[in-house]
């Protein structure tokens, strides 16, 4: 065979796998008769050579200090079951850092105070638990507890689908991670099979007031703590996106009017009224032969920020820290890309795929009233590494990542890391 014919067969095999990933997508339910189980999961070892928390009152960021460090960020056990031809039950069970969390409850006997039970760092939790109905190709219905899509690695948070050993900081900085809530929700698609949109909408329970951080924005607003959720002021969630063979764009809005409804305790900002916030998404993902390219950004803004901070600083004794100043908006954006070196050198070569990574993150980008935008929050870093794909759903990962604090006021903080992380199913009829 020439060349030419072997590079216009390669070519021919790769739209047609890229067909067949996106008609694998949109019907995720096709590919088993009963049930499937299956799950996710990472390892990371990391060497930094700086310390614990920027924020020690130094004037210069965080200390020079060799730190190794090592853990399983998560490992999730998932599966569906096809209780009829158009019902079928999903769940995934996460065991987040090998324990079994921190539980909070609120004693009314004791002045309404927050009381802490500290049992095992980490946290076991059921991140999704959902019945869908398959309506049509265009209108399904699920209701239960769902990952929302808001931005590209919720969307898309298996660890097979980032190049890095960890999640692209840039967005869990600011948003919750996997961002998992309660509600209904209506998805389907229009157009052909090469070509098409997809959406998903969403009500769920809101996030609440009293987790908004100063560090982390909205990352520890989502609701969990307790055994009921707060659903005084819903939140909506949409998703779009447009897909063809190698390529995917998207968009997210997601809008709660009043987090401040669904605080743990009943009237806590009653006295300001509504405090709306919302989140605006972009992102998109380009596979070609030779490389894989992704992009996003985020931005985010929660009104009357300036009240929130002056009543949450009054809180006392909560399961809440670091919070003021919260701002009164957020942005983040990254861009990655990778190389796949097998399709450029030769084809009997191991997968192998050097990236690269650029990320911008400020929780704090604006602020409102009195207070002061912390500069050791503005975040810009560049990682590069390699993955190698020992299986298609088995990747070894390795990466060397620099920080640059507060556009080069503070201290950079550097650090290699190394893991493995899978995605697969493990049975299914």
């Amino acid at each position: 065979m020439s060349n030419t014919a072997a590079h216009k067969l390669l070519a021919t095999l790769t739209l047609a796998a890229a067909t067949l990933t996106a008609m694998a997508q949109d019907n995720a339910y096709d590919n088993f008769d009963r049930y499937r189980i299956g799950g996710y999961g990472e390892m990371v070892a990391a060497f930094k050579g700086y310390g614990i928390n920027r924020f020690s009152g130094s004037t210069e960021g965080n200390d020079y200090m060799r730190r190794n460090t090592i853990s399983i960020p998560r490992f999730v056990l998932a599966g569906d079951y096809r209780m009829a031809r158009r019902w079928v039950l999903g769940a995934e069970i996460e065991f987040e850092s090998g324990g079994t969390g921190i539980a909070y409850e609120i004693e009314n006997t004791e002045n309404g105070e927050w009381e802490t039970d500290v049992e095992k760092g980490g946290e076991v939790a059921i991140e999704q638990f959902h019945i869908t109905y398959l309506g049509a190709r265009w209108l399904n219905v699920r209701v239960g507890h769902m990952v929302l899509p808001v931005g590209l690695t919720n969307a898309h948070h298996e660890p097979v689908n980032f190049f890095g050993t960890v999640r692209p900081e840039s967005e869990t900085a600011i948003l919750p991670s996997t961002w998992h809530e309660t509600g209904l929700s209506v998805f389907g698609r229009v157009g052909g099979q090469r070509s098409y949109v997809s959406y998903e909408a969403y009500v769920t329970a809101g996030l609440n007031a009293n987790g908004m951080s100063r560090n982390k924005w909205a990352n520890g607003a989502s609701q969990g703590l307790f055994e009921q959720d707060n659903f005084t002021s819903p939140a909506y969630t949409l998703r779009l996106d447009y897909n063809m063979p190698g390529l995917r764009i998207g968009a997210s809005a997601y809008y709660c009017a009043d987090i401040g409804a669904n605080s743990d305790k009943p009237n806590m900002y009653a006295q300001y009224g509504s405090i709306p916030l919302y989140v605006l998404t972009a992102d998109a993902q380009w596979r070609h032969r030779y490389f894989t390219a992704r992009a996003n950004i985020i931005y985010g803004q929660m009104d009357k920020s300036d009240r929130v901070n002056a009543r949450n600083n009054r809180l006392g004794k909560s399961p809440y820290s670091t919070q003021v100043p919260i701002a009164h908006t957020t942005l983040s954006y990254g861009a990655e890309a990778g190389l796949n070196l097998r399709r450029i050198v030769r084809a009997d070569m191991p997968d192998i795929t050097p990236f690269c990574r650029y990320e911008h993150y400020d929780p704090q980008r604006s602020v409102e009233g009195s207070y002061t935008p912390d500069p050791r929050l503005k975040t810009d870093m560049w990682t590069a590494g390699i993955n190698w794909r020992a299986l298609p759903t088995l990747v070894v990962k390795a990466d060397y990542t620099t920080r640059r604090i507060g556009s080069g006021r503070y201290h950079r903080e550097n650090e290699l890391a190394v893991g493995v992380a899978f995605t697969d199913w493990f049975a299914k009829r």
